[in-house]
């Protein structure tokens, strides 16, 4: 496995655009098998379920891969022998612990996804460079947008859940502890803040860029609009959920900026770039996504899956080989008006709910985000799901971690959401321990962590 830099990276990337059609074939079809067989060689999980595959395989003879399987077989799975699963367990019990790395070289990342089981995640130098030269090389929709980011000074603010090992969170930290005098230049505001406060160090910080989840940066187009905000980013970027036209309209028109997002996950960094068409261009340099019905079987072009199986080309350390994301997209192959080649997707809109509490006749929104990461932190639940009813009733569904109960789960569960609801001013708030389970959506598969029952 050869070491690639961010810069080569970089280089890798934008070099990879200049090819012809068979020059891409040919190292896509390259690095697909030379991650297959590191895999069959130093995983031995992959060892076991690839022990029938010959040396002349195709991509559909391998057998997919899901979250929980991989997840019980962690220390067969990931190729460096020297760590396990209870190692990466204790350094992520010390939260000073976001941002370094495990061992000195591993970036250590954990989140739930869509289907509520949780994921924990080694980036290794590769994979941390090729996520960065994707971002810089192919992140922006429009050259405008870049130039004048540029000449604003690159000031870059994300609004994303803090204290806990995300991906967003975790990124920007590791960066700021590798080079502090960056400190002016890169920021994180928390999600989990009251709005207020956010809304404070936004103005003390005056990003040329505005990132964050869109039902976070929902909240700040009041602010905006009512002046208590005064910011003038020249992009807003969002990501990690579904950005509506609504959305992006309201945003564009709060700010006066280009806004714009990605489709990413953490299993595979950003796995397509959003073009002037929003439309999402594969990264298929280093992401090969199959578009599956609930068999796993191809759907054709224009039809829209049930999930996606994703093939990452660049993380040898933990290789996800047609893993599972259940995530339903539409693929297309025809051209796209902005001239990038590449096949593109189209994603299914469906994200959290914004839940409202009203307080002392006050109406106070919080977004599903900060919910999630406050219960996120309790690792006695195994999975949770929130459901917002009228009077400021909280429905609770836990499945908690095996030894532990429900009822002492849930206790420590009022516990933290009281104490995060009343920093946000909200101090009357009843929450029950449901009889049922966390359940996905019966036809999607899709997971909803926070759910308003009353909208």
């Amino acid at each position: 496995m050869k070491k690639i830099g961010v810069l080569k990276a970089m280089f890798l990337c934008h070099r990879y655009n200049k090819m012809n059609g068979t020059e891409k074939d040919r190292i896509r079809e390259q690095r697909f098998r030379n991650v297959v067989n590191y895999a069959k060689e130093r995983s031995p999980y992959y060892k076991r379920l690839y022990e029938d595959i010959g040396d002349d395989f195709e991509l559909s003879d391998l057998p997919p891969t899901n979250k929980r399987e991989l997840m019980s077989h962690f220390d067969d799975w990931i190729t460096d022998r020297s760590i396990t699963l209870s190692d990466i367990n204790e350094f992520i019990k010390d939260l000073d612990n976001i941002g370094r790395k495990l061992k000195g070289d591993y970036l250590v990342l954990t989140t739930s996804g869509s289907t509520g089981n949780p994921l924990v995640m080694l980036c290794d130098r590769n994979t941390n460079n090729v996520m960065g030269g994707i971002s810089v090389t192919r992140s922006f929709a429009r050259k405008q947008d870049m130039k004048a980011f540029l000449k604003a000074g690159k000031k870059t603010i994300g609004v994303f859940a803090t204290g806990g090992f995300y991906l967003g969170n975790s990124s920007v930290r590791s960066r700021l502890l590798a080079m502090p005098w960056k400190k002016k230049q890169m920021a994180v505001t928390s999600a989990l803040f009251p709005i207020s406060q956010i809304v404070e160090e936004l103005n003390a910080f005056q990003p040329a860029m505005l990132g964050g989840y869109p039902t976070v940066l929902e909240l700040l187009i009041d602010e905006q609009k009512s002046g208590r905000l005064n910011i003038s980013p020249v992009i807003i970027m969002t990501g990690g959920e579904y950005l509506s036209n609504r959305l992006r309209n309201e945003l564009s028109n709060a700010f006066e900026c280009y806004v714009q997002t990605n489709y990413s996950c953490t299993e595979g960094g950003t796995i397509a770039c959003e073009c002037t068409q929003q439309h999402f261009h594969i990264n298929d340099d280093w992401v090969i996504v199959e578009a599956v019905d609930m068999d796993n079987k191809p759907v054709p072009d224009g039809v829209q899956s049930d999930k996606i199986l994703l093939t990452n080309l660049f993380n040898y350390t933990q290789p996800f080989i047609r893993y599972e994301v259940t995530d339903r997209v539409v693929m297309h192959h025809e051209p796209c008006a902005c001239g990038n080649p590449a096949p593109w997707l189209t994603l299914e809109g469906r994200v959290d709910d914004i839940v409202t509490f009203f307080e002392e006749g006050k109406k106070i929104k919080i977004s599903p985000l900060a919910i999630y990461a406050t219960l996120k932190e309790i690792h006695e639940i195994q999975r949770f799901q929130v459901i917002a009813h009228r009077d400021n009733k909280l429905e609770l569904r836990i499945t908690p971690v095996s030894g532990h109960s429900k009822d002492e789960v849930f206790e420590s569960s009022c516990v933290v959401l009281r104490d995060f609801l009343a920093s946000h001013g909200i101090n009357h708030v009843e929450t029950y321990l449901s009889d049922n389970e966390p359940e996905q959506h019966p036809q999607s598969g899709k997971f909803k962590h926070v759910m308003n029952a009353v909208e």
